[in-house]
């Protein structure tokens, strides 16, 4: 995980800010998403592995699939990657290039889970705390698991704040048994 991290992330670099002097970051976004899903797809997937294929059959397969959300600069992205040997970076490329989308826009994804459904009134007021408290503009996302008895688990990329009924008396078992 971290070797894909540190290869894509040159790519992954230029990507943004070649897109963020087009000001077509929104647009970039978009390609690198629908390039990413494409990618992932088990039958795509077999065409990228397929080593009987050349680098420009493999980046063809892809443009031709997603040549209605890829412009010339995206197509020629593609090709770089395909020459490179980095098609397999794709899904890594679109993470990277949402969180310095993200860190940019100052935008944070944010996924709540509770014990109970939360009404619209409550989300607001989450939304704002975390606001005030991250600085940022919070997107929420809410779920409901019953299975941690109450409190709130905030979950955000790779941040995660458990403060659920179940932690807390999972560590409490733990205090007691050591």
């Amino acid at each position: 995980m971290a070797e894909l991290n540190t290869v894509a992330r040159p790519y992954t670099k230029a990507a943004f800010e070649f897109a963020q002097e087009k000001s077509g970051l929104d647009q970039w976004s978009k390609m690198l998403s629908t390039v990413a899903a494409v990618a992932n797809d088990s039958v795509m997937a077999n065409v990228l592995g397929n080593p009987a294929l050349t680098s420009e059959q493999k980046a063809s397969a892809i443009v031709s699939v997603c040549e209605d959300y890829l412009d010339q600069p995206g197509k020629n992205f593609i090709q770089l990657l395909a020459v490179n040997q980095r098609l397999g970076l794709l899904q890594e490329i679109n993470v990277q290039f949402e969180q310095l989308k993200a860190n940019l826009q100052k935008s944070v994804d944010i996924d709540v889970t509770t014990a109970y459904e939360l009404d619209e009134q409550q989300q607001q007021k989450l939304t704002q705390a975390l606001s005030a408290k991250l600085g940022r503009d919070v997107t929420l996302t809410s779920t409901v698991d019953k299975s941690i008895l109450g409190g709130v688990v905030l979950r955000s990329q790779d941040l995660v704040i458990d403060g659920s009924v179940r932690a807390r008396l999972a560590k409490l078992a733990e205090a007691l048994n050591s």
